[in-house]
């Protein structure tokens, strides 16, 4: 009996150290099942390369100020995220910005308006630098007074009908894009992404800000409110040169737009606008050019929370109109600032979605030559 008893201790001790001996590999197993945040990561950026170093250092940065015990933690209401549109959110090599390829449009293609000799000259200024960028000093402050003229006298509704319906129009380089859908497909899901982690975004744009409204409508959940560009001076319409302290509003009274610029939103102006509209610094910020670097530098300098800021470089000449040698220039001017750089031809698997294709030929000289716009 005691020898039974003994082997049966034996046969114990046996079984609880192969136990033991096995348990490595339960714990390693176990270890590989926690590898599903590269699956997750995928998931939530479809469009982006899993390896992409600026897409972690932007995990990083969210994982860290959302965790509640880490000491750079930030909460919701402080989740300030604000993001440029042409060229960061959505195309700008097409060949040049929405707004002005909008103002062309109204300039040489709308047959209910009439321009003058400086507004034609303009347009023609526009379609000889729109291609190599080549826009002379103070062409954006320009642009903007220009623009507002323009588009001077609609009633707000009737811009953004205008522009609702000029989006329709096939984009100018490229095959089965319109503009309505010239959105980049990658920053969109960082959009959605920060949304998720409880971060506020806002969008301060350079371009008209009820362009941008318009735009962005149906694309990004991005409230109208959120959205910061330059502006024009609005007045009551049929009020004429009332000013608005002496004038009420009547039922049945629009919003007109007039022919006053009132900023233009880029470099310092964007900084501007952000403390007027948002009253507080962001945590994060996204851009793409020089007139993003005092938006990213007001973020930086945000001394209550720990900041980050995203320089998105055109270095993509395959599926769009980058310049992959000026965007190796541009990373190394960028990176020397504290951003971090999102390169668009290493960084994303597609940035219009795999049916759009860059055919390598614009239209808009033959569109805009003397010869065809007639005046």
């Amino acid at each position: 009996m005691k020898k039974i008893l003994c082997i049966f201790i034996a046969l114990i001790m046996v079984m609880s150290s192969a136990a033991v001996a096995e348990k490595p590999e339960t714990e390693s197993v176990v270890s590989t099942t926690v590898m599903p945040a590269e699956s997750e990561t995928e998931s939530a950026f479809p469009s982006w390369n899993a390896d992409a170093p600026s897409l972690k250092t932007l995990i990083e940065y969210v994982d860290d100020v959302t965790d509640e015990t880490s000491l750079n933690y930030i909460p919701p209401e402080e989740r300030i995220a604000t993001f440029d549109m042409d060229g960061t959110l959505m195309g700008e090599l097409m060949p040049t910005y929405l707004c002005i390829i909008l103002l062309m449009h109204r300039i040489f293609d709308d047959p209910t308006y009439t321009p003058d000799a400086d507004m034609v000259a303009f347009g023609k200024l526009m379609r000889d630098h729109a291609l190599d960028k080549s826009f002379p000093e103070g062409f954006e402050v320009d642009f903007s007074c220009h623009e507002a003229v323009a588009f001077a006298g609609m009633t707000l509704n009737e811009y953004v009908d205008y522009v609702t319906r000029f989006i329709l129009h096939e984009v100018d380089g490229f095959e089965n894009l319109t503009y309505t859908n010239a959105y980049y497909l990658p920053m969109a899901e960082v959009v959605e992404y920060l949304q998720g982690n409880g971060f506020i975004c806002y969008i301060v744009s350079g371009s008209d800000r009820f362009l941008v409204r318009t735009f962005v409508e149906g694309i990004l959940d991005i409230p109208s409110e959120n959205i910061i560009g330059s502006d024009v001076a609005l007045e009551a319409g049929g009020h004429g040169a009332a000013d608005g302290y002496d004038s009420d509003f009547a039922v049945g009274d629009t919003v007109v737009r007039t022919d006053e610029l009132l900023i233009k939103a880029i470099k310092a102006n964007k900084v501007i606008q952000i403390a007027q509209d948002i009253g507080r610094p962001p945590v994060i910020s996204f851009g793409n050019s020089s007139g993003d670097t005092g938006m990213h530098n007001y973020t930086l300098g945000n001394s209550r929370y720990r900041s980050a800021a995203f320089q998105l470089i055109a270095d993509d000449d395959v599926r769009d109109y980058g310049n992959s040698a000026k965007g190796m220039e541009l990373r190394k001017k960028w990176e020397s600032m504290g951003y971090t750089v999102i390169s668009m031809r290493d960084d994303w698997k597609t940035i219009y979605g795999e049916n759009v294709i860059r055919t390598g030929r614009f239209r808009w000289l033959e569109d805009y030559a003397d010869d065809r716009i007639g005046r």
